[in-house]
C-alpha cells in the first residue's frame, strides 16, 4: 500500500491573501446577486507580472533589473512614483515573458535583500497606466502619513512625525526670543 504525502508549501500559482482580501467586498456584493452560470476564472492563472514591494526609495531601476533578470528575460519594468514629485516610492511592477518566469522569480527572489531592505514579490493580473503612482495624499505610499519611526531607506521620518518636530521648533523659537 502507498500512502499520499502532502505538501507542506503552498502553491505559488494561487492568489495570495493581499489579492483575496482586496477582492472581499466585490465577491460579498456578487453573492448577493444571481448565481453565474459559469465559475470565474482565475485572473493570476497565466499571470507574468509580478508586484515587488517594501524597496528602498533610493534602489534604481539598474538594480532591480539586474537583480530580477537573473530568473528570467524581462519584457518590461515599470518603477513606481510618487504622483506629485514622480520620484521612487518604494514599489515596482516587474513583467516576464512567460508565467514560469514570474513563479520562479516569486520563489528565488521573493523574501531576498536588495538595498538592505527585505523586497515582497506578488503576482499581479496586469499592469494598467496609471497603477505606477503612489495613492497617499502626499501621492507616495499610503502608510508614510502614520509612520512615526525613522527609516532612512523610506525617505527618513513618517510625515506625522516630521509635523510633531517641526510645532515644537516653532514653540521653542517663541520662547527663546
Amino acid at each position: 500500500m502507498r500512502t499520499e504525502v502532502g505538501s507542506t508549501v503552498e502553491r505559488l500559482d494561487r492568489p495570495s491573501a493581499y489579492y483575496l482580501s482586496r477582492n472581499k467586498r466585490r465577491r460579498d456584493r456578487d453573492d448577493n446577486a444571481e448565481e453565474p452560470t459559469e465559475p470565474a476564472v482565475d485572473p493570476l492563472a497565466n499571470a507574468t507580472t509580478l508586484y515587488v514591494g517594501n524597496l528602498s526609495f533610493y534602489t534604481t531601476e539598474e538594480q532591480v533589473h539586474e537583480l530580477f533578470s537573473k530568473c528570467g528575460e524581462i519584457k518590461r519594468l515599470v518603477m513606481g512614483l510618487d504622483r506629485f514629485n514622480k520620484t521612487p516610492c518604494g514599489f515596482c511592477f516587474v513583467e516576464y515573458y512567460t508565467h514560469q518566469d514570474a513563479l520562479d522569480c516569486m520563489k528565488y527572489i521573493g523574501g531576498t535583500k536588495l538595498d538592505e531592505r527585505i523586497i515582497r514579490t506578488d503576482l499581479d493580473p496586469g499592469f494598467e497606466e496609471g497603477r505606477q503612482f503612489g495613492r497617499g495624499k502626499s501621492g507616495g505610499q499610503v502608510r508614510d502619513e502614520y509612520r512615526e519611526d525613522f527609516d532612512e531607506g523610506r525617505g527618513g521620518t513618517g510625515r506625522a512625525l516630521q509635523g510633531e518636530k517641526s510645532r515644537n521648533n516653532d514653540d521653542d523659537s517663541r520662547y527663546s526670543r
